[in-house]
């Protein structure tokens, strides 16, 4: 969840976002000190490579072919000013605008045959960034902009396609790996829920159904399960605070934990019980296991990613990061891992994209 530029600005977003973004020199030798990327502890990686350098980079999703990445992209110093959809060859790391570089735009993956990309934007309402929310009474909050739409584009950024038309929150948008749905979060019931429908837009279907936050799903291998993060209330007051935000389009993530059920919704069951923030799961490739962030250690800082057994067992720490690792995503043949990781930015905010061989 992240927006466009102002006017005097215009020429150099142009600039940016219409050339492919490479690594200098200088900053891949950064990368050559394996023990920046690569910590003792994480026996299941190997051979980790760092992807891109500088600027936020997060949510960096494969195509079926497991030849690309789709990220969002922001980079204030070079007028990216808040997210954009990017599309990144691995075998030499250039990326290319996909989003139309104006408003602010979420959670892109690739539809069927690798041609187009899946993004939800809030372009078609504004050209600037919307506004952040702030902290309030020293709660990290998440913005959830009602202009956001889900819209395909080809992969030179042309749009193809607007899925939704409303005036609701509709992003967190996936593809099945089936290929026959797409899996989205919305609060147009009134509430902040998981809907299918298919590639076309049309069958749209309300999966979940209770009060708090359900979203960020992902499907199973092949198609017959989701796993999401849903709101954990511990109290009365809990409840009303949600309620209070989502009237303000906000929403709280430090108390989530995972659920699996269904692609239906049915059979329901809660997956994690850790405390703290427990999100960004996807499964996987034997369909028995689920990774994810979590932060349940410490309650704040770090966060690091973690696999549990589907049936709540088993749970193991991947990796070891001292701040932040998220967004994992395994490849389709199962080989490999990408994810998104505060390591080696030199003490930085920036968020980087990294992908390893994965060892069972």
């Amino acid at each position: 969840m992240r927006t466009s530029v102002y006017l005097v600005l215009l020429t150099l977003l142009f600039t940016v976002l219409n050339n492919p973004i490479t690594a200098s020199s200088s900053e891949a030798s950064s990368a050559a000190d394996s023990s920046a990327i690569h910590f003792a502890q994480e026996g299941h990686l190997k051979n980790v490579r760092q992807l891109s350098f500088g600027g936020e980079n997060a949510e960096a999703y494969w195509n079926f072919s497991d030849t690309r990445l789709t990220y969002q992209y922001t980079n204030k110093s070079k007028g990216v000013l808040c997210d954009q959809i990017y599309l990144m060859n691995i075998a030499d790391t250039t990326s290319s605008l996909i989003s139309t570089g104006k408003g602010r735009t979420t959670c892109s993956f690739f539809l069927p045959g690798d041609s187009q990309i899946l993004y939800a934007s809030t372009h078609l309402k504004m050209d600037s960034c919307p506004p952040e929310p702030g902290h309030e009474h020293g709660k990290y909050l998440w913005p959830l902009y009602p202009e956001y739409e889900i819209f395909i584009a080809d992969l030179k950024g042309n749009i193809v396609k607007q899925l939704t038309h409303n005036h609701y929150y509709d992003a967190e948008a996936v593809v099945s790996p089936k290929g026959d749905k797409i899996l989205f979060t919305s609060d147009r019931s009134g509430d902040l829920e998981l809907y299918t429908m298919n590639l076309d837009g049309s069958d749209v279907k309300q999966i979940t159904n209770e009060l708090g936050y359900d979203g960020g799903g992902n499907f199973s291998p092949d198609g017959s399960q989701i796993v999401w993060r849903a709101s954990q209330f511990t109290s009365d007051s809990d409840r009303a605070e949600y309620k209070s935000y989502l009237k303000k389009h906000l929403v709280s993530p430090l108390k989530m934990e995972l659920f699996i059920a269904n692609v239906d919704g049915s059979n329901r069951r809660q997956l994690t019980n850790l405390g703290g923030a427990n999100w960004a799961p996807f499964f996987h490739p034997s369909g028995k296991k689920i990774i994810f962030s979590s932060n349940h250690v410490t309650k704040a800082i770090p966060f690091n990613m973690y696999m549990i057994n589907t049936d709540g067992t088993g749970l193991e720490q991947i990796t070891f990061d001292k701040v932040f690792d998220s967004f994992p995503m395994f490849s389709n043949d199962g080989k490999k891992l990408a994810w998104s990781s505060n390591r080696n930015n030199g003490g930085t905010r920036e968020t980087n994209i990294f992908i390893a061989d994965w060892v069972e």
